[in-house]
């Protein structure tokens, strides 16, 4: 059994940042994310043992204390509140969300009706809507765009994790509600180059497997398209979730990883299917 490891898989350049940031902040005293630095919950207990503890809100904490803005942002009210409250922030929002939340906050300034095609209840999009005006909607999916109200002038940017497809489709479903259109493609690179060396993995083995968080949507959309591409595929967050019989008579498996999945983890899976008598290839 060979082993493929995709040529775009694990950890981004907006993650690598955010996680050696709060490493090397943590090393200096304790410190406060407002909610789980990334969605990879192996590495977010890492995090939590160097010194990093999660909180849902910062109520609890005290004037002094630091917090960190995680890679997914958060809309400008929470910032003006963890300020007024004293906290040091250190925001270590992606660079890839800030310029969607501009483009957001631009868009509604020129009186555009934002549209943010994402996930709704995913704090990426929820933090982009604190960009985006009140009169801002979220659109998961094409045919959602039949039950919502528009007005005739739309700006459209997406979740840095969307596929180009579910993106396109809804941009084309846009075009006809509408009399002006402005788009700005707020994808992230890292996503797309991941996107494409798994579609393309997927298409020379027998089965996939999906390194990653289940609460991390980009790894999701990797597990779906994957799946799209025919193969047998599983999405797993570690190696001991590998069970046998999945890869029981496979020539070639291939595996790939989400842009929040640290290295250790994906070196913890090649190593779990070396066991089952695979070796790496290429």
């Amino acid at each position: 059994m060979e082993i493929l490891l995709a040529d775009k898989a694990g950890f981004c350049f907006g993650v690598k940042r955010a996680i050696n940031t709060a490493f090397e902040a943590a090393a200096k005293g304790k410190i406060f994310c407002l909610g789980p630095l990334i969605h990879n919950p192996q590495e977010v207990d890492r995090l939590r043992r160097a010194g990093v503890e999660t909180v849902d809100d910062f109520s609890s904490l005290k004037a002094g204390d630091s917090l960190i803005i995680r890679s997914h942002g958060v809309p400008p009210r929470v910032l003006e509140q963890a300020r007024d409250r004293g906290l040091t922030i250190i925001d270590l929002t992606c660079p890839f969300v800030g310029k969607a939340q501009r483009h957001a906050e631009a868009l509604n300034k020129e009186g555009y009706q934002v549209v943010v095609v994402g996930e709704k209840k995913h704090p990426e999009v929820q933090s982009i809507l604190g960009y985006a005006g009140d009169n801002a909607v979220v659109v998961e999916k094409a045919e959602d765009t039949e039950s919502l109200e528009f007005q005739s002038r739309l700006g459209v940017v997406a979740q840095t994790t969307q596929t180009y497809g579910n993106f396109s489709e809804i941009v084309l479903k846009l075009l006809r509600l509408s009399k002006e259109l402005k788009i700005f493609n707020t994808i992230c690179s890292s996503t797309k180059e991941r996107q494409d060396a798994a579609r393309v993995l997927a298409g020379q083995v027998d089965v996939m497997l999906v390194v990653g968080g289940r609460n991390s949507a980009n790894t999701s959309r990797l597990a779906d398209l994957c799946k799209r591409e025919g193969k047998p595929t599983y999405h797993i967050e570690v190696a001991d979730e590998i069970r046998h019989e999945w890869v029981k008579g496979a020539n070639r498996v291939g595996v790939t990883a989400g842009a929040s999945t640290p290295d250790w983890v994906v070196e913890g899976v090649i190593e779990k299917l070396i066991t089952e008598g695979g070796k790496v290839g290429r």
